[in-house]
């Protein structure tokens, strides 16, 4: 099948597989590698990426369940968002072994898109869906306490 995808802001026009899933589809056609082969199950959060504004995780997106131009959001992006709260991850020692880290930073985004007056239990709801096996969560959750800070001033 042949399809139309708006991937980190740049148009792709692809020839794929409708039965291949979106995860596969970024790391091994488009070579975007930061998005993490977790579990393969949709439980982990460590594939997640951004999809027509929402969280999803991609191991369980097939490619012809995509309207034609969606829109995808990689932690390869260039938004000042994602980029703000990469550095905030660094600085505040929240990316240990690196496998959770796209999924956080991406659902993080989201979170801090919309919602301007985050809430800690909103941020720890709207994080449940990534599992973290390294930092036990409160060097994530002040990373993006960080750059909630940061972006109220």
């Amino acid at each position: 099948m042949k399809i139309e995808i708006i991937v980190n802001g740049m148009l792709y026009k692809e020839e794929t597989s409708p039965d291949r899933r979106l995860l596969d589809f970024l790391r091994d056609d488009l070579g975007m590698k930061g998005t993490k082969k977790g579990c393969d199950q949709g439980e982990c959060g460590a594939c997640s990426v951004i999809l027509n504004g929402k969280v999803v995780n991609s191991c369980l997106i097939l490619m012809v369940q995509l309207p034609q131009h969606s829109e995808v959001e990689t932690i390869e992006s260039t938004d000042s968002l994602v980029l703000s709260l990469q550095d905030s991850f660094v600085i505040h020692g929240a990316t240990q072994c690196g496998a959770c880290t796209p999924g956080m930073i991406l659902a993080s985004t989201v979170l801090l898109r919309e919602k301007p007056h985050l809430t800690e239990q909103e941020l720890r709801e709207g994080l449940s869906g990534v599992i973290c096996r390294c930092t036990g969560y409160q060097k994530i959750f002040d990373a993006i306490k960080d750059t909630h800070q940061k972006l109220s001033d």
